[in-house]
């Protein structure tokens, strides 16, 4: 019998290595930013990150998504979320390695917030979904802090490394997850438009609410931030499943979303009907209470989209190095190294800009605070956009390979968008972007500091530093008009963040290749289009930087 399917020429699985270990920029941020210590225990994720069974983790949870209960057999009202085992699975590492709510409880200083973005950037790439109630944990503490006796009832919970799942009162619980419910249907990001109300229970001391939201992420969770309308205005309220008597809190879970991708999480409809709630922070002040969070939550987006990056630059650059195309390896190749070196930029600068802002939560400089405020809505804006079409291009690497499913890549893919979404559309971070600038000049301040410290080493980008200067002037000065250049301003403003980091911290071949393609003036038929710009005798550097290496 002739032999018809000897398979050869195939990339071998990517699996048997430390994700962070084999990512050179986000160890080497790690120990920029004050982590250090931490690194074995993050090695030790990384590791586990990069096995086979991990891996089917996430390929399980995302083939069998969760199921809403409504009612039990006999007719009763339940509304539980079924998880598959490996969703569990996920959540146990995620929280026995402190990625939700632990930093808050470590010293300032320690590093436990760099640390926490590395531990999200490296857990993120085995499955995505799972990191939305690790994240919304994770970003409920400070809000919680607006009021010292309900953090005290919740943080410890909060923070604890031990995942408990199901619903029990909070006193019955070793560890709890938290989740929120702000949009409306009729308002989305406007939040202002909420219709939900609440009026105080005199009985009890708490609120009863009433309405309907129309996004409530991690249904299943603990506990739930809420905005709903008191008679002093908007105001944030703590919503518990489980009241501490042992009584279901009237929370109604109406449908799951079916979603373009982030399939393993649960996201939903839910009806609140005199369901009971804490006040959090003072009536009317329900969106400066919640800002804390949504800082925090923005800050997971940048690391979700730069770890969902990473993940397809690692798959392709991997690729590349083993499959052979036209008598060469596909690496060797000058047209694939091009696009190859662009990704890996593109990674590269993702992940600095998303660990330094993650540096500016773990310390209490007002400057640091500045910094964050103002770098944090065009990162949002800029990472999770650039992340869909650079993923989009690693996939292509691949070739029919990558289109296929089982390859993993078009769940990277799909999942991609929803940084962008979540958490304020492009839209609303530009125009939060302009807010800051034109009421904080304290955060100007800071942002200059931060880009002069790059000055001197470039000409291209000291020319866009100082078209920027001018760019923001005009902007200050007449907020209503820069409304209509406010994206290309935040995308500017990313850029150089970026810039600023690659040039001060990574190798030359990676600053020098990043600044040629995102700051040189270019043909208009070159913008914006990965390996279109021709490559320096560094590429193939800056290609072998990022591509992955098993371990010995």
């Amino acid at each position: 019998m002739h032999r018809t399917h000897e398979v050869v020429n195939q990339t071998p699985p990517l699996l048997g290595h430390d994700v962070l270990g084999t990512d050179l920029a986000l160890t080497e941020a790690v120990h920029r930013h004050g982590a250090a210590g931490h690194a074995p225990r993050l090695h030790d994720l990384g590791r586990l990150a990069g096995t086979p069974e991990a891996r089917a983790w996430g390929v399980a949870a995302n083939a069998y998504p969760p199921v809403l209960r409504s009612h039990d057999r006999y007719g009763n009202r339940v509304d539980e979320v079924e998880f598959h085992p490996a969703w569990h699975e996920l959540m146990g590492v995620a929280t026995g390695n402190g990625l939700h709510g632990t930093p808050w409880t470590q010293p300032l200083g320690s590093g436990a917030h760099v640390a926490r973005a590395a531990g999200f950037h490296v857990w993120s790439q085995v499955e995505a979904g799972h990191g939305c109630p690790v994240s919304m944990t994770y970003a409920a503490v400070p809000a919680l802090r607006t009021d010292p006796d309900l953090a005290a009832q919740w943080e410890p919970l909060l923070a604890a490394q031990t995942y408990e799942f199901g619903l029990r009162p909070p006193a019955a619980k070793a560890g709890a997850i938290a989740g929120m419910a702000m949009t409306e249907k009729q308002g989305g990001s406007d939040v202002r438009a909420n219709t939900t109300t609440a009026v105080e229970d005199p009985g009890s001391g708490m609120y009863l609410l009433t309405g309907h939201k129309w996004f409530c992420s991690a249904p299943m969770s603990d506990v739930f931030l809420v905005l709903a309308q008191a008679p002093g205005g908007l105001t944030c309220f703590l919503v518990p499943r489980v009241l501490a008597d042992g009584a279901r809190n009237t929370f109604l879970v109406q449908r799951l979303k079916d979603k373009l991708g982030n399939r393993s999480n649960a996201s939903s409809e839910i009806e609140l009907d005199r369901t009971y709630a804490q006040r959090l922070g003072p009536e009317g002040r329900g969106v400066a209470t919640i800002i804390a969070m949504v800082a925090a939550t923005r800050l997971d987006c940048v690391i979700g989209s730069s770890a969902l990056l990473r993940a397809a630059v690692a798959e392709a650059t991997w690729h590349a190095a083993h499959r052979r195309a036209f008598g060469a390896l596909l690496v060797d190749q000058p047209a694939m190294t091009g696009v190859l070196a662009d990704l890996a930029v593109e990674s590269e600068a993702s992940t600095a800009l998303a660990m330094r802002l993650a540096a500016t939560f773990d310390s209490d400089s007002p400057e640091e605070a500045a910094l964050r405020r103002v770098a944090l809505p065009p990162a949002k804006y800029w990472v999770t956009k650039r992340s869909v079409a650079a993923i989009g291009e690693a996939l292509e690497c691949l070739g029919g390979n990558g289109y296929a499913e089982e390859s993993g890549m078009p769940r990277l893919y799909r999942e991609s968008p929803v940084n962008a979404v979540w958490e304020g559309s492009g839209n609303i971070q530009a125009l939060d972007l302009l807010r800051v600038l034109t009421r904080e000049p304290e955060s100007l301040e800071a942002l200059h500091k931060e880009l002069a410290m790059a000055a001197g080493s470039h000409a291209s980008y000291d020319r866009a530093v100082l078209d920027l200067t001018t760019a923001l002037s005009g902007a200050t000065r007449d907020s209503s008009g820069a409304q209509t250049l406010a994206r290309a301003l935040a995308g500017r403003i990313a850029t150089l963040l970026q810039a600023s980091l690659l040039i001060r911290h990574s190798p030359t071949e990676v600053a020098d290749h990043f600044v040629t393609t995102r700051l040189e003036p270019r043909p208009s038929a070159e913008l914006g289009l990965v390996g279109a710009v021709p490559t320096g005798s560094g590429a193939r550097a800056v290609v072998d930087r990022a591509t992955p290496a098993l371990d010995e």
